[in-house]
């Protein structure tokens, strides 16, 4: 289990082992492959980040991240993979995923954001870069990388 604070300062403890502090966390973070590319979504308010966002009711996790990722960017997903779960203080949790993604659909809407981002490679220094969300600017996304590669995804 890894600690540390956020963008924000926020305590934050990140584990890759099966669902270590919630079974039914309200939220999901996914990681995406495209052809060979990080697909990401550009936020109208925060910027290029991986698409994620709130279980809806009535919806599993692993639904709640296929429909993320379609409705922030029109990916249709091939393989989703949990790689673990992340907890920010005592109230909010979330699932974190590995999708290939199969296709890129275009939409008429991306809803809260401007749609899919395609990047060869992610900046070495995100937090010194702008365009990008706080949300891809702590350990959380630097660990689940490093586990995404030790797990040859």
């Amino acid at each position: 289990m890894f600690a540390f604070r956020d963008y924000y300062g926020n305590e934050v403890l990140l584990s890759f082992a099966d669902h270590p502090f919630s079974q039914t966390p309200d939220h999901v973070w996914v990681v995406c492959r495209y052809q060979q590319q990080w697909l990401l979504t550009n936020h109208r308010e925060r910027g290029l980040e991986f698409p994620g966002g709130k279980r809806e009711e009535n919806e599993t996790t692993e639904q709640a991240a296929l429909r993320e990722v379609k409705e922030e960017t029109g990916g249709i997903v091939e393989r989703l993979t949990y790689i673990g779960q992340y907890q920010v203080g005592q109230t909010l949790t979330k699932n974190i995923y590995f999708a290939e993604v199969k296709e890129l659909s275009k939409q008429s809407t991306y809803l809260e954001t401007n749609g899919p981002v395609l990047l060869d490679e992610l900046p070495d220094d995100l937090t010194k870069d702008e365009r990008f969300s706080f949300i891809m600017k702590d350990k959380v996304l630097t660990y689940t990388l490093a586990e995404i590669k030790r797990r040859s995804l």
